[in-house]
């Protein structure tokens, strides 16, 4: 795959808390960011979209509309979202698996974006589960790759040493390592400590090729003692809650601090710069998505709430899979380097019906 090549990324913009205008706003920023070398693709209702359109400046040549009747709402479960097939995020989903697009990306319903990318593409061979994947800051400076951390509530051993393979070819992209450094997140480094699905897990990631470096605690995660670490999602949703809330428990108590005396005040001042410094190590904006890995294709699924700079970063980050195959590579190194021709071969009807991503009984309410 030549730098000159050009890949096409689709950008669903309904279905948004923040709302159309700032999601097409972030679209054309990452358009003309990336240039000619990327043709984006707004799906979604086209008048809607045009009307953005019209009223704006220098418009990009790269762009184009694919128009969709529906709108998954936020409040439906994932199972109605998949029914909804005049949705955005199914027009969008067509688009990529008949190879009219390189790469997904949306801000939309997130069980509805799971479950049809499960449906309509399928699963790169030798997956038998997909797992959402998040950067989460450090303080060495390159972020720590998690997953899953919401995709799978559920997992077997063989789903885990999946998601580690998974990750460290991530890894590898975003990061630009040779041979990621992969944790097994448990309660205790020692390899006596944890459930039966860690004991398991630990064999069979002793048995691949990834440079496994054995178990881990929450604590290294932020510390940047490992470049990937490896849960389930129910596990590793809970830690994504948690991380989300660590900005805004600093900002507030930073501003709390500030009002205690004139002394505060000044020196707030002068750290100004590193405070929001700080502030954007923790802001999600910043990594833009959290890619869908496993399904066969490229997804990256955005928060509710994305500003135009998360689209933007959003769509530079499913681009930048793109080009470098990401998803060729968890292909090769799963069948080829890794766990052989059967893996995940026994369970080809294996869905995520006991997780996240298929649960019927409850909405996706944000």
């Amino acid at each position: 795959m030549t730098a000159e090549a050009k890949h096409t990324v689709v950008l669903d913009v309904m279905g948004a808390d923040s709302g159309i205008e700032c999601i097409v706003r972030g679209g054309l920023d990452a358009a003309r960011r990336i240039g000619e070398t990327m043709h984006l693709i707004f799906v979604g209702d086209s008048k809607l979209i045009d009307e953005v359109l019209s009223v704006t400046e220098n418009l990009p040549p790269n762009v184009s509309v694919e128009h969709a009747s529906d709108t998954v709402p936020m409040h439906v479960s994932a199972t109605d979202g998949v029914r909804m097939r005049d949705s955005s995020i199914s027009v969008g989903l067509r688009l990529l698996k008949g190879n009219g697009a390189d790469a997904f990306v949306s801000p939309g319903n997130t069980g509805a974006v799971m479950a049809t990318s499960l449906l309509t593409l399928g699963r790169i061979e030798g997956v038998t589960r997909p797992a959402i994947t998040a950067l989460f800051p450090t303080s060495a400076g390159k972020p720590t790759v998690v997953l899953d951390v919401g995709a799978n509530a559920d997992c077997k051993p063989q789903h885990l040493s999946q998601f580690a393979v998974m990750g460290s070819v991530y890894a590898s992209v975003v990061s630009r390592l040779e041979h990621p450094r992969v944790g097994l997140l448990s309660i205790g480094e020692e390899r006596g400590k944890g459930n039966e699905l860690i004991f398991n897990a630990q064999n069979l990631l002793k048995k691949s090729k990834i440079n496994f470096v054995g178990n881990i605690e929450g604590r290294d995660i932020l510390s940047g003692k490992i470049d990937v670490a490896i849960t389930d999602g129910f596990t590793g949703n809970i830690l994504l809650k948690f991380a989300e809330s660590i900005k805004p428990m600093l900002v507030k108590s930073v501003q709390r601090q500030i009002q205690t005396n004139i002394f505060s005040r000044v020196g707030a001042m002068l750290l100004l710069p590193f405070l929001k410094r700080m502030r954007n190590t923790f802001d999600y904006a910043e990594s833009g998505g959290a890619p869908l890995l496993g399904v066969n294709g490229i997804v990256v699924i955005c928060h509710g709430s994305s500003n135009a700079k998360a689209i933007a970063n959003a769509i530079s980050l499913a681009y930048e899979m793109a080009a470098k195959e990401i998803k060729k590579r968890i292909h090769d190194e799963l069948i080829t380097n890794h766990f052989g021709q059967n893996n995940g071969s026994n369970n080809k009807s294996e869905n995520n019906r006991d997780g996240i991503l298929c649960t019927s009984r409850h909405s996706d309410e944000r």
